[in-house]
């Protein structure tokens, strides 16, 4: 088949719906005779970024998220059912939640005790449970898209909600192990009333008409997702589908009042997919598509794509603006279908792989179009030495590239910052060399994780030779190092206070050079 699946037997049996997700008597998770005394499981998944995120103890194998939306509270109803495996003896867990009412908690069909503290919903199992077992936790919620919370992933919109997850707020949609290195299994249950469509990232495999004027629409994906790509949507939207580059299907979720004004951007997207295959493989998933969020509000969400995972999230006015001025970031957002969804990052510390990967290939479609970049510009190389002129300064202020936090994480450091860097290894090796260490690394990591070390070491591998000091460099030194095959190229020297300390919101993350 042109576009692989991942489908494991124990998966396939154990996502399709929320009851497949119960263990059979003999897989209960019952203490064995002499079992030690089990633990409670670390509250942190040890991220540089952001150390309070993630939990230990288990990995979670597969989600079955069940979700009711009431039209007139503008309320979700909501059914979380998730199989852990463990992988120590534990007395206690912890999953990631913010902002969700909790209204009860099983775990392996038995009423656990829980308490929500901070953004950590703790879970008490009635008995110990024993390590290396699948375990079923179902948390059933109530969510308010509207709440006022430190920070969220809902979108309201006038007819519904969207999600953005992306970097850290997964939890306050559904309960889960909010981490990328935590990759599972998704289903997704959309009941709406009969008018609105719910759709999610993946497949679509039922719909059903319920009683009381209701659909509920299910949604399976064939790769894992890791929690920060997850999408869910509730509108008055219209699916429209057309085929892309061997058949790929593909899929935009589009407000009805304004398909026929997106429909050129929306047309775009096979063409895309075309130039980006060429380079980079055969796209990683089952479907592609865009998602125009049904709202006009500038403070909606803090960007203008978001790459969840089948389905890019756009602010719909972005969209109505001619090709050239929107090209260049949607090949941004589909070459994430690569970099950052196939293969996410190991921790918030690797983002420049998916922010630089991103803007890299969406600067080479831009000049290779022959659209002027905002700076007037028209080749990369160009761009590059203008990059590389502020090297040192954007090392001072957001430092090394690869070494951010998480106030600065979404800077131009992790953009045109990570460009820069491909660039130079570009130059060092190579464009036929550089083209299969791409290849590879998309390969050997796909439906994982990696960092910026197995980058690293996949480079030196694939090279024939040590990249790794020349690498290192110019990913975690302080000062920018002498660029291959240009040496007049110069760095301005930086000054202490070029700029202000700036109040940006938590996710803020527009500095795509491709916009």
């Amino acid at each position: 088949m042109r576009y692989r699946t991942r489908v494991t037997a124990p998966a396939t049996a154990l996502i399709g719906t929320a009851a497949a997700l119960t263990l059979a008597p003999s897989a209960r998770a019952e203490p064995s005779a002499g079992a030690t005394a089990g633990t409670p499981g670390g509250e942190s998944a040890g991220d540089p970024v952001f150390p309070d995120l993630g939990n230990s103890g288990y990995q979670v194998a597969a989600y079955h998220l069940d979700f009711a939306y009431d039209a007139t509270t503008k309320l979700v109803d909501a059914k979380a059912t998730l199989l852990l495996r463990t992988t120590q003896a534990l007395s206690r867990f912890s999953l990631d939640a913010l902002g969700l009412t909790i209204r009860s908690v099983s775990v392996a069909g038995r009423a656990a005790t829980f308490e929500q503290a901070g953004e950590k919903l703790r879970i008490t199992p009635a008995r110990t449970l024993p390590a290396g077992v699948p375990v079923p936790v179902c948390v059933e919620y109530g969510a308010d898209p509207r709440a006022s919370l430190p920070h969220t992933a809902w979108v309201p919109t006038p007819d519904g909600f969207a999600v953005c997850p992306q970097p850290d707020s997964a939890h306050t949609v559904f309960p889960c192990n909010d981490h990328p290195t935590d990759k599972a299994d998704f289903t997704f249950r959309i009941t709406v009333p009969s008018g609105l469509r719910g759709v999610a990232s993946g497949t679509l495999v039922k719909t059903q008409q319920l009683s009381g004027d209701r659909t509920a629409y299910t949604y399976r994906s064939r790769s894992p997702i890791a929690t920060e790509l997850v999408q869910i949507t509730v509108g008055d939207y219209v699916v429209k589908d057309r085929q892309g580059p061997h058949g790929l299907p593909l899929r935009d979720v589009v407000p009805a009042a304004r398909a026929t004004a997106l429909e050129p951007a929306l047309a775009l997207t096979p063409n895309l997919v075309q130039w980006l295959e060429q380079r980079l493989g055969a796209y990683p998933f089952e479907t592609y598509g865009l998602l125009p969020c049904n709202s006009d509000d500038p403070a909606a969400f803090d960007f203008t794509g978001l790459e969840t995972q089948t389905l890019t999230l756009y602010k719909p006015n972005f969209l109505l603006q001619t090709e050239n001025k929107i090209g260049s970031h949607m090949m941004h957002e589909l070459v994430h279908s690569y970099f950052g969804n196939s293969v996410s990052p190991a921790t918030w510390a690797d983002l420049w792989i998916n922010e630089g990967h991103a803007d890299f290939y969406g600067l080479l479609y831009r000049y290779e179009r022959g659209w002027p970049d905002s700076m007037g510009l028209t080749t990369m190389e160009a761009r590059m030495k203008a990059t590389y002129a502020l090297g040192d300064q954007w090392r001072r202020d957001s430092g090394p590239v690869a070494a951010p936090n998480a106030a600065n994480l979404f800077d131009s450091q992790r953009y045109l910052g990570g460009v820069l860097v491909l660039y130079a290894l570009r130059e060092l090796v190579g464009e036929t060399v550089f083209s299969s260490i791409e290849r590879t690394f998309l390969e050997r990591h796909r439906d994982s994780t990696a960092s910026t070390d197995d980058y690293i070491a996949l480079a030196s591998e694939i090279s024939g030779q040590d990249l790794s000091g020349f690498l290192r460099d110019w990913l975690y030194g302080t000062k920018t190092p002498r660029m291959p095959n240009h040496p007049d190229w110069t760095v301005t020297p930086a000054k202490t206070a070029l700029r202000a300390p700036r109040n940006r919101p938590s996710g803020y993350h527009d500095n795509s050079a491709t916009l």
